[in-house]
């Protein structure tokens, strides 16, 4: 595997000195994409939020200054990425709002009905078994609750198309694709926005 390979591949779970140069460049590269996926949030005031695959830590540190009277527990796959996240919110964690935790989307480590907001942030396409994740998700949230997934990727666009090929166990969704997903795996209102000039995709679904 030639180094770019291997570096790309660190999208998938970042690991040792490549994972670290990944992980450095995520918090910045993502922020306007996730931004712009935020902005379609239409929860009021959650209390309890699980940032899940939450890489570098940013986004969950941005659900924070969002949502001033919540509490956010984000998780990832990778122990570099939980690591990297937690210094990015240590003073949060300090204050008791913020916990960052090692976990599988495939069986999440929380209680039936136990948050109101969950996100997905350029992570979905590394999750195994799409629709058991989803389900996942549906049980630890609770009556109402949302998930918002926000992908760089519209799922036709050539570039993500041609990376698909390269990293392991990256699947592209288009917006559709997720939206049958999500109702496959119980929930009720989906809705998709496509940004007017990216491939960028949101998808907000409610339980």
């Amino acid at each position: 595997m030639g180094l770019f390979k291997k570096y790309v591949n660190q999208t998938r779970k970042p690991e040792g000195f490549l994972g670290k140069m990944m992980l450095g460049g995520m918090n910045g590269g993502h922020a306007k994409l996730a931004d712009w996926g935020m902005s379609h949030l239409d929860i009021a005031a959650p209390s309890n939020i699980a940032e899940l695959g939450c890489g570098g830590g940013r986004n969950a540190g941005e659900l924070l200054k969002k949502y001033p009277s919540a509490k956010v527990t984000a998780l990832d796959y990778s122990e570099l990425s939980v690591e990297k996240a937690k210094e990015y919110n240590k003073n949060m964690i300090a204050a008791g709002r913020c916990k960052v935790i090692q976990g599988n989307v495939a069986k999440l480590p929380f209680a039936e009905s136990e948050f109101d907001l969950c996100t997905a942030f350029e992570t979905v396409y590394f999750w195994p078994g799409i629709e058991k994740c989803f389900a996942e998700v549906c049980r630890v949230l609770k009556d109402g609750g949302t998930f918002l997934i926000c992908n760089e990727s519209d799922g036709t666009d050539e570039t993500s198309l041609k990376f698909e090929k390269i990293i392991d166990g990256m699947k592209c969704y288009t917006a559709k694709q997720l939206e049958s997903a999500l109702r496959s795996a119980g929930f009720g209102e989906v809705r998709s926005v496509h940004h007017p000039k990216n491939p960028w995709i949101t998808v907000i679904s409610k339980k």
